[in-house]
This record gives C-alpha cells, sequence and structure tokens, in this order.
C-alpha cells in the first residue's frame, strides 16, 4: 500500500480533472442553469404562497381570543 503523497494526489486529480471528466457543452450548461432557475422561483414562490396563507389563517384565529 503507497504511503499518501499530496504530490501525488493533486497530479492524479489533475490528471482526473482534465482526462476522465466529461464536461458537460455550453448549450447544456445554460438549459441546465435555466432549468434550475425556473424550480428555484416556483419553489420560492410556493413557500411564499404557504407562509402567506399561515400567517392569514394564524391570524383571523388569534382575533377569536
Amino acid at each position: 500500500m503507497s504511503k499518501f503523497s499530496i504530490v501525488n494526489y493533486v497530479k492524479e486529480s489533475y490528471t482526473e480533472l482534465m482526462q476522465k471528466v466529461s464536461w458537460p457543452t455550453w448549450s447544456e450548461l445554460q438549459s441546465s442553469a435555466l432549468v434550475v432557475s425556473i424550480a428555484s422561483l416556483l419553489i420560492a414562490t410556493v413557500v411564499y404562497l404557504m407562509d402567506l396563507s399561515f400567517r392569514t389563517v394564524l391570524e383571523n384565529f388569534y382575533r377569536l381570543f
């Protein structure tokens, strides 16, 4: 078993990143970013609407007392 070497680790990491990783194309990257942005906006809108509805329900509930 070989000893851990930081230099060896950096060399192997560089080789893997440059030769073994399949990077997305620019168009794939753009479409993925668009999907993530739209999903984030939808989730944020749903959370906002849930917060608004819970606030309204609780305000009306506390007005009863």
